[in-house]
C-alpha cells in the first residue's frame, strides 16, 4: 500500500470515529481536572479505549492517572507512542487545549489501527498526565518507559501553525526563609522579617533580567507571606520558574537565583533559608530533522500555512524529556485566532467551537499522515534514527 492509499484509509477511519471523539473532547472541556487529579478523565479514556478493543494498562508507570493502550499483540517491528494529554489548569480549565489535543491523539491512533500491518508498527496510546505541573513524561522518561520507541508524537493546539516549536528548559524551585516572630506593633525590633527576604529576592531576580540572554526567563509568586499583619512573618516563601533554551544556560540561571536568595537572606538578617524542587526539570526539544521535513510536507498537503514564528519561544513541555530518549515530535496546530494566547479563559472557551471540532480532524490527520509517511518509507525510518543518534 502506498502513501496515498494509506491516507485514504486514514480519512475513512477518522470519519468513522469523528463524532465520538468530538463528544469526548467536549465532555472533557466541561469537566476539567487539574494535574495529578485526572481520575475521572483517565477512567473515561481507559473505558473508551477498552470499548474499542484496546488492551489497556492502567495505572501505568507508577502514576495513578497514567495509562498505556495498544490494539493487537504488540509484536510489530516498530513501536510508536502517540501521547495523550488531558490535565487542565486551576480555575481556567482546559486553557491549554488538552481536552482537544488528547482527543486528537486518540482519533489519530484509531485511524492508524488498520495500517499497523502495512507499516509494521504498533501504535501505542500513552496517557501522560500532569503536563502542567510536575510533568509525568519526565518521570516516565527517567524510569525507562519510553525506551525502545521509534517515535513519540502528539499535536499541541496554538494560535498559529508550527512544525517544530522552540521549547525552553524549565526548573521550578520554592525558596523558604526563616526569621523570628514578634509583635509587629509592641516590639517589632525583636523580630526578623522573613517576608523582607522574599521581597529582596524578588527585587534581586528582577535586577538580573538585564544581564541574562534573551531566552532567559524568571517567573515568581509568593507562596507564603506570613500569617497576620500584627505578627512579624517568621516564615515566608516564594516559588520561581526558571527557563532557558539549553541545559547549560539553565544551570547558570539557577546559580544566579540561588545567589539572589543567599544575598536576600543576609540583607534581611534571617536565620536560614532553604530551596526545594517543586517539579521535574523539563528539557528542551531535541531536533528531529527527518520528522520536521515529513511534517512540513504534511502541512502543505493539508493546506496549512506555516504562519507561526519558528524562532519565537513557545514555552516548556515535558515532551522535551522524551525527545532525549527517543525521536519526538510536537507540532502546533492553529485552533484559535492569532493573538488568543494559551493559558487564558479565551483559549479555554474556544475548545468547543466548530473550529475546534475541525481541528480535531486536522490534528488527527497530521499525526496519522506523518506516521504513515515516515514508517511507510525505510529510508525515512533510518534517517530518523540517524538524526536521533547524531
Amino acid at each position: 500500500m502506498n502513501y496515498e492509499e494509506c491516507k485514504a484509509v486514514i480519512c475513512a477511519e477518522i470519519e468513522k470515529y469523528q463524532a465520538a471523539l468530538t463528544a469526548l473532547s467536549d465532555d472533557l472541556a466541561d469537566h476539567p481536572e487539574v494535574s495529578g487529579q485526572e481520575f475521572e478523565t483517565a477512567w473515561k479514556l481507559v473505558e473508551l479505549l477498552r470499548g474499542y478493543g484496546y488492551t489497556v494498562e492502567a495505572p501505568y508507570a507508577n502514576l495513578p492517572t497514567a495509562f498505556r493502550a495498544v490494539c493487537g499483540g504488540g509484536n510489530h517491528r516498530y513501536k510508536i507512542a502517540v501521547l495523550v494529554e488531558y490535565d487542565a489548569l486551576p480555575k481556567i480549565g482546559h486553557a491549554c487545549g488538552h481536552c482537544l489535543s488528547g482527543a486528537v491523539s486518540i482519533l489519530a491512533a484509531l485511524a492508524l489501527r488498520e495500517l499497523q500491518e502495512v507499516l509494521n508498527a504498533d501504535i501505542y496510546l500513552v496517557g501522560t498526565p500532569a503536563e502542567e505541573k510536575d510533568g509525568a513524561k519526565c518521570s516516565m522518561a527517567e524510569q525507562g518507559f519510553f525506551d525502545g520507541y521509534d517515535l513519540a508524537m502528539m499535536v499541541h493546539l496554538y494560535d498559529a501553525n508550527l512544525v517544530t516549536p522552540k521549547l525552553q528548559c524549565l526548573a521550578c524551585y520554592e525558596y523558604t526563609f526563616h526569621g523570628k516572630a514578634a509583635h509587629a506593633s509592641k516590639a517589632p525590633w525583636e523580630g526578623v522579617n522573613a517576608l523582607n527576604a522574599v521581597q529582596l529576592m524578588c527585587h534581586a531576580i528582577d535586577m538580573q533580567r538585564q544581564h541574562v540572554k534573551p531566552d532567559a526567563q524568571f517567573h515568581g509568586v509568593v507562596r507564603n507571606g506570613g500569617g497576620e499583619p500584627n505578627i512579624v512573618p517568621e516564615t515566608a516563601s516564594v516559588e520561581f520558574f526558571i527557563r532557558a533554551l539549553d541545559k547549560e544556560h539553565l544551570r547558570e540561571l539557577i546559580q544566579k537565583a540561588d545567589r539572589c536568595a543567599e544575598g536576600a537572606a543576609i540583607a534581611a538578617g534571617v536565620s536560614s533559608w532553604e530551596k526545594k524542587t517543586t517539579s521535574h526539570v523539563y528539557d528542551n526539544l531535541k531536533a528531529a530533522p527527518t520528522g520536521t521535513a515529513a511534517l512540513t510536507e504534511v502541512y502543505k498537503e493539508l493546506g496549512l500555512p506555516l504562519n507561526g514564528d519558528p524562532n519565537g519561544i513557545f514555552a516548556s513541555s515535558d515532551i522535551g524529556n522524551v525527545s532525549f530518549v527517543c525521536p519526538a515530535l510536537q507540532p502546533c496546530l492553529q485552533a484559535v485566532n492569532e493573538g488568543v494566547a494559551l493559558h487564558t479563559r479565551e483559549f479555554a472557551e474556544a475548545m468547543k467551537t466548530d473550529r475546534a471540532h475541525q481541528s480535531l480532524v486536522t490534528g488527527a490527520q497530521i499525526i496519522a499522515y506523518t506516521i504513515a509517511k515516515i514508517f511507510g518509507d525505510e529510508k525515512r525510518i533510518q534517517s530518523l534514527k540517524a538524526d536521533f543518534s547524531a
